[in-house]
């Protein structure tokens, strides 16, 4: 059975009274309601919730009011083993954690940026926002995150994105009065997910609180230098603190040109808290929305939107070492007979492959939407996706990344896997064996998926199914 430490029993207690606070007990010790977000650029949900009940018994109940966000029932604990996942199908993501990116609702001709972007359920949220088109920034300070963040922009296909590795506290000191909108997903002391993550008890103090409220409100200055004037911005945390939020945003409203805005959510939640412990804080904080788990069988969280209507002082710019970085056209010389070639053997339509802009590092090749920018590219740990390799006789290997994204386009060079011992097969890296006496790369596809890309041998299909996603465990139950 899981517990609530004193620390946190008290503080709650002091906000919410004693009968909420028992609400917050009672939580701790149910099972989690589990949810899912539909990545409508690969699949509908009628495909998705009809395969995943069909493959693995999973029934999908739509949220009210909301497109593509799912309540599930996972009676065989196979949501995050199953093909569709891996294929980016859909992403596993709490109701409470899809609300700030619609609420920073942005169009594909926006200058995004999230600030504190790891593991990706955000960032890949707005990249879908946003029909896979234009600028996100997507920058994360913690490495091993980073890889995570990486891994899940691949696993769903993100088009616009660009990954950055820096302090967001410092990330203003490149870019100064430049985004049209930021989403700060602060890190902080996790009391909305006590439910999931129960060792927040073996840490969570006052003092700790603290700590963490000193970073997010450096975070969020940075996000207010870094956004136009006109532009907005959504702060958001996972907590129920009052320390790391209306606090936050009160010293925020006294010292920079920003306001609160109104907005509409389709989910149970309170106001905002403009009175604390004796002190009245800004009356535009009722403007905020606070989640209280217990009401809405999913996370605690926290979301303010705010407009920045007057300048802020110019950080100094910093001197940074670059790499020379070239976003390429498609029929910029480097890059246009690899294209060529790709075009002949797969029969892609030359239009199809000029909505990209590609970047070549080393023998490795990226692609992204062709209206993504930045003026410094040479910043970014990488932009965009992977398109392909240049092998030893000049000639591109192409991605299991460029066959999903272009799967509609592709009309040559495909192999059918025909049942769920040769996808098993296919999926762990191995080799199909067949009598064809085809050579070369193709496009392998089972049912009406796309998995991704194989070789062609003297023995059979030779599986180029990504070492990344082999790692995770995939169930194939029909």
């Amino acid at each position: 059975m899981n517990y609530i430490s004193e620390n946190i029993i008290n503080y709650i207690s002091s906000i919410y009274g004693s009968d909420l606070t028992k609400s917050y007990q009672e939580l701790i010790n149910q099972q989690p309601t589990q949810f899912i977000r539909v990545n409508l650029s690969k699949i509908s949900e009628h495909e998705l919730c009809t395969a995943l009940k069909r493959r693995y018994d999973i029934d999908c109940d739509r949220v009210p009011n909301y497109l593509n966000i799912f309540n599930v029932k996972d009676k065989n604990n196979l949501l995050g083993k199953s093909l569709e996942h891996i294929l980016g199908y859909y992403y596993i993501q709490s109701f409470s954690s899809y609300i700030p990116p619609l609420v920073l609702n942005p169009c594909d001709t926006d200058i995004v940026l999230d600030l504190c972007a790891a593991p990706g359920s955000k960032t890949t949220e707005l990249g879908e926002i946003m029909n896979n088109k234009g600028t996100i920034v997507a920058n994360e300070i913690q490495l091993d995150r980073l890889k995570s963040l990486v891994h899940n922009i691949d696993r769903m296909n993100q088009m616009n994105a660009g990954v950055t590795h820096f302090k967001g506290e410092q990330l203003n000191t490149i870019y100064a009065d430049y985004f049209d909108k930021i989403l700060v997903d602060a890190p902080c002391s996790g009391l909305g997910i006590i439910q999931k993550k129960n060792e927040v008890n073996d840490w969570w103090t006052l003092e700790r609180v603290r700590r963490l409220s000193e970073l997010q409100l450096k975070l969020l200055v940075s996000a207010i230098k870094m956004l136009k004037i006109g532009g907005e911005l959504v702060y958001s945390t996972c907590t129920l603190t009052v320390e790391e939020n209306e606090l936050i945003i009160d010293k925020i409203l006294k010292k920079y040109p920003v306001e609160v805005l109104e907005f509409d959510i389709q989910i149970p939640h309170k106001h905002g808290i403009t009175f604390y412990n004796g002190q009245s804080l800004n009356p535009s904080l009722e403007k905020a929305k606070r989640i209280l788990p217990w009401e809405v069988e999913s996370d605690g969280f926290f979301i303010i939107k705010l407009r920045k209507i007057g300048e802020t002082e110019s950080p100094y710019k910093r001197d940074l070492r670059v790499r020379n970085v070239r976003l390429l056209e498609h029929d910029h010389k480097p890059i246009k007979n690899h294209l060529k070639n790709i075009q002949d053997e797969f029969g892609i339509e030359e239009q199809v492959l000029a909505q990209f802009k590609y970047i070549i590092k080393s023998n490795d090749i990226f692609f992204v939407d062709k209206n993504w920018f930045d003026l410094n590219p040479g910043l970014f740990e990488r932009i965009g996706t992977r398109f392909g390799t240049i092998n030893k006789d000049n000639k591109i290997i192409l991605n299991t990344q460029v066959a999903q994204v272009l799967s509609h386009h592709i009309s040559k060079n495909i192999f059918e896997i025909k049942n769920s011992g040769e996808l098993k097969s296919y999926l762990e890296g191995g080799t199909i064996k067949t009598a064809s006496t085809q050579r070369g790369q193709c496009v392998v596809k089972y049912e009406n998926y796309t998995v991704g890309t194989g070789v062609f041998t003297n023995i059979g299909l030779k599986s180029q199914f990504p070492r990344a996603f082999r790692t995770q465990e995939i169930s194939l139950m029909q």
